[in-house]
């Protein structure tokens, strides 16, 4: 069951698309309803957070199996300004935009995997999985 999809993100609709794959792929996954909805919003959040932050960026949407059980990796990668600061980027409540500073540690907390890479002037790259129970 391995399949991958590409997608780039340059405005809103795109997005809208990353959603609509995302929660494809999660019920090909067999994720329960609220699985999907975590890794829906987290999808979401972290395609905001490329269009942005950084202009733009692409995700891959891939189904992934560890041996015992299948899951959803979503890799977000831009090449934007960067974050400067990973720690405060994932401190709730922190935010260069004017939001409400959820979106990265908020996405954390959805999946069961979360990891973040981020070069100052050459982009950023957030990786996350979400495994079927």
């Amino acid at each position: 069951m391995t399949s991958a999809v590409e997608l780039v993100i340059a405005g809103n609709s795109d997005v809208v698309i990353v959603r609509q794959q995302v929660r494809n792929s999660a019920q090909q996954v067999g994720l329960s309803l609220v699985d999907q909805t975590k890794v829906v919003t987290a999808a979401s959040e972290l395609a905001r957070n490329a269009l942005m932050y950084a202009g733009g960026g692409q995700v891959r949407i891939e189904v992934v199996n560890n041996g015992v059980r299948d899951g959803l990796r979503l890799d977000f990668t831009d090449e934007g300004p960067g974050i400067p600061d990973l720690d405060l980027a994932l401190t709730d409540g922190w935010s260069t935009g004017g939001g409400l500073g959820l979106g990265l540690s908020g996405s954390r907390r959805l999946v069961d995997e979360f990891d973040l890479e981020s070069k100052t002037g050459e982009g950023t790259r957030v990786t996350v999985i979400k495994w079927a129970r």
